[in-house]
């Protein structure tokens, strides 16, 4: 059975010995930060601040703050309720092993897959937890123990937000995970950065100089698989929801909003409910982003609220990111695994990837190809470049089939040994991720591609190739047996 909401994972978390709680004061200035930046980089557990408190306003809050819930393998095993990730990756990879069928007994064999889609579509409830409490008139941010958490912000920021538009153009839905900086206690800033969903959503309504308002819905704090959907880098035309269903392997309640036309899990925390409007566009930032560096002010459209629902008890949801690793990086860790299938599918060369976390996820791909023929390796680079999830990658380092790609030590000497930089490094230019600091312009840079492969008589090198430094695998397992009597400790 899938989690109901939040606070059945946090129950498994704690069950698990993956969760903490801090029954201190904590200022959700800074303080929150700190503790939970070393937490994170000791590979601590998931946070549960009780008495968060602002010593500026003079205010302790009633809502306790999650924080780190997915800073782990083992708690991303857990939020999607697997023993590996690469479970769920081999149920994509089945879905997309779904062929048209040829005759009637082919039908037959895919109606169970087919039902299994079906069931996870969302769906639609008339009540939910969600609205327990509806604050349509003295409601206020203010309430809520949002976090300042870098020295420089430009003030506090919700960092864990499902931000829920719908198409203008088509009436799609689209979630996404935008910071949010709070202006004061009813508006905020809409970070949605020119290539998400929001964004497009919003220009498209732009373009038609009609509308001058776009609903908007932000559910904070839902079940895991949900949250996690919001993050992921999906298709334009795959719902969130959708996704998060199939992860949950149960459909994703909604609820209809009160005052604007959308609808949000019906087992979130907190929901606000408002709208940007064309011409208000304001300064936002600076924030200390993933990147381990501030993104700077920059011009974004402000979210008006007009009316905030919530538990009568609420669990307020927050990240930080920052140097890595943090949380984040275990997102990342997640989007690389559960997404690994589908670039398979797109290219059947494809071994095994990695973005590791001084990579910044975009700063830095390595992965590994079967190839088999001259420039195999540039095709790839050229592909992954064309992906929408990937187009941002800075550095794609392309290695044979027979290197792990997630050990670092082997990848970084097999590729500097395999490697003549002249002949070997190519650069593209092309769209960069809106946080992207080191590039010429915003928006628009360089990228490097590095065929880090073992290169081929057809590929113009005649010389001889060296074979790998290996033992007899006989004077190993001699060696082997021997060892413990040596007194030299445990041997490699």
């Amino acid at each position: 059975m899938a989690y109901k909401d939040l606070r059945e994972f946090v129950t498994r978390l704690e069950k698990e010995n993956e969760l903490r709680r801090i029954p201190v004061e904590v200022d959700v200035d800074l303080e929150i930060t700190e503790i939970t930046d070393r937490v994170s980089k000791a590979g601590g557990p998931a946070l549960l601040f009780e008495k968060p408190r602002s010593a500026s306003d003079g205010v302790t809050y009633p809502f306790p703050v999650l924080i780190n819930m997915l800073g782990s393998k083992r708690r991303m095993e857990l939020a999607l309720e697997v023993n590996a990730l690469d479970d769920v990756a081999r149920r994509i990879e089945d879905l997309l092993e779904m062929k048209p069928p040829e005759g009637l007994f082919d039908k037959v064999k895919l109606l169970p897959k087919l039902a299994e889609v079906g069931a996870f579509f969302p769906k639609t409830v008339k009540s939910g937890p969600a609205q327990e409490v509806i604050e349509r008139e003295n409601f206020s941010l203010a309430r809520l123990p949002i976090m300042k958490c870098w020295p420089q912000d430009g003030g506090r920021f919700i960092t864990f937000p499902l931000v829920i538009t719908r198409s203008p153009k088509n009436g799609r839905r689209n979630v996404g995970c935008y910071r949010m900086q709070v202006f004061d206690e009813r508006t905020t800033g809409m970070h949605w950065q020119i290539h998400k969903g929001g964004a497009e959503h919003f220009r498209w309504l732009e373009r038609q100089g009609k509308g001058r308002r776009m609903d908007v819905a932000v559910a904070i704090g839902a079940d895991p698989a949900t949250m996690l959907s919001g993050v992921l880098p999906l298709p334009e035309d795959v719902d969130e929801f959708l996704f998060a269903g199939f992860l949950r392997q149960e459909p994703v309640e909604l609820v209809k909003c009160q005052t604007v036309d959308l609808e949000v899990p019906a087992q979130a925390e907190i929901v606000l409910e408002g709208y940007v409007e064309l011409d208000d566009i304001r300064v936002e930032g600076p924030f200390g982003d993933h990147t381990g560096y501030y993104s700077l002010e920059d011009k974004f459209p402000a979210f008006h609220i007009t009316c905030i629902t919530r538990r009568r008890a609420p669990l307020y949801v927050s990240t930080i990111v920052g140097p890595p690793p943090m949380e984040d990086y275990w997102m990342g860790y997640a989007v690389e695994r559960l997404f690994l299938p589908l670039m398979r599918k797109q290219m059947p060369e494809v071994v095994d990837m990695h973005m590791p976390a001084e990579g910044i996820f975009h700063n830095l791909l390595i992965i590994a190809i079967r190839k088999s023929y001259p420039g195999h390796a540039r095709k790839v680079m050229n592909a992954i470049w064309g992906l929408p999830g990937a187009m941002f990658t800075k550095c794609i380092v392309v290695v044979d089939h027979d290197v792990d790609v997630h050990n670092l030590r082997e990848v970084t000497w097999k590729a500097f040994n395999h490697i003549d930089p002249e002949r070997d490094i190519q650069f593209v230019l092309g769209p960069v991720d809106q946080l992207e600091h080191a590039s010429r312009l915003p928006n628009f840079g360089s990228k490097m591609g590095v065929d880090a492969t073992r290169k081929t008589p057809s590929e113009g090198f005649t010389r001889p190739w060296p074979d790998e430094i290996k033992m007899d695998q006989d004077v190993r397992e001699k060696i082997d047996a021997l060892w413990k009597n040596l007194g030299l400790g445990s041997g490699s």
